[in-house]
């Protein structure tokens, strides 16, 4: 078997994989379940190839990514469910549907308009899942209430920024910034006070509620938390790279090294990235 540029080739090569006589003994034996973690994974390694404008990683990553939806479509199809070309003929019956201003010429014609149709066409999606799921007995896609159509399967960061946006469309939601930096003090308080007292399982209470007032200050400056979060991430590596590298120059290890010491390589470090 070649390589292709043609999706076939990918879907022939996971029917291969997947053949229980000849097939990968390891591919063989995985599940939705067990693949689920890697999906995920693969999206975030897409995001990290972006964020690092490395174009021939984010080429690899998007195949890798590619390759997770083929091999769920597989399982599918192997269990009479559905398969890729159910998953294409899906995808693209619903961006038709949702851009009628493209594909008919009608309806919206700015920004503002193409969003409330969007919206619009996607309640009326959820309608008719709901009716669909009733008619096979399955049960509601979504929980009651407002807020029930935030998924619970979401990252907590992304679910919590969503929760915030869904209520602000009623009017739960602070007027401006000031006040979400008040709370984020008022969080540290009742966290300092839960730690006084030993209580973990207060003190996991408290540090969720500061961080999901962490969050409301980002969506309300237009700051993504979980891009904010990463860069942080991203930065911490590159400080915590300097001590180690300017210990091992020292003869020093991380063992070995004082906090004093090592408080006094990452300042430097910062020093360093403000010249930059």
């Amino acid at each position: 078997m070649q390589p292709s540029r043609d999706i076939k080739g990918l879907v022939d090569i996971m029917a291969a994989l997947r053949q229980p006589e000849t097939g990968c003994p390891w591919d063989i034996v995985q599940t939705f379940e067990t693949i689920k973690p890697y999906t995920i994974e693969e999206a975030y390694e897409v995001a990290d190839a972006i964020e690092r404008g490395d174009m021939h990683d984010l080429c690899d990553e998007l195949g890798d990514l590619l390759l997770q939806v083929v091999f769920h479509a597989r399982m599918a199809e192997e269990a009479g469910d559905f398969g890729f070309g159910d998953v294409v003929e899906a995808v693209t019956r619903k961006m038709i549907r949702r851009h009628p201003h493209v594909f008919d010429r009608s309806g919206a014609d700015t920004p503002e308009a193409v969003k409330l149709q969007w919206d619009a066409i996607k309640q009326a999606e959820r309608r008719e899942r709901a009716e669909r799921r009733a008619r096979h007995g399955l049960p509601p896609e979504t929980e009651p209430g407002f807020l029930g159509s935030v998924q619970r399967s979401l990252p907590a960061l992304v679910e919590a920024l969503k929760l915030q946006e869904r209520a602000a469309k009623v009017g739960f939601d602070w007027s401006e910034p000031e006040p979400i930096l008040d709370k984020i003090e008022e969080e540290i308080g009742e966290l300092r006070e839960a730690l006084r007292h030993g209580d973990r399982k207060k003190v996991s209470d408290e540090l969720g509620d500061l961080i999901f007032a962490v969050v409301n200050i980002g969506r309300h400056t237009d700051t993504d938390p979980e891009m904010a979060l990463r860069g942080t991430n991203a930065k911490f590596r590159r400080r915590f790279a300097h001590i180690e590298t300017e210990l091992q120059a020292a003869g020093e290890t991380l063992e070995a090294a004082t906090l004093e010491r090592m408080e006094e390589l990452w300042q430097a470090a910062k020093a360093i990235e403000r010249q930059l």
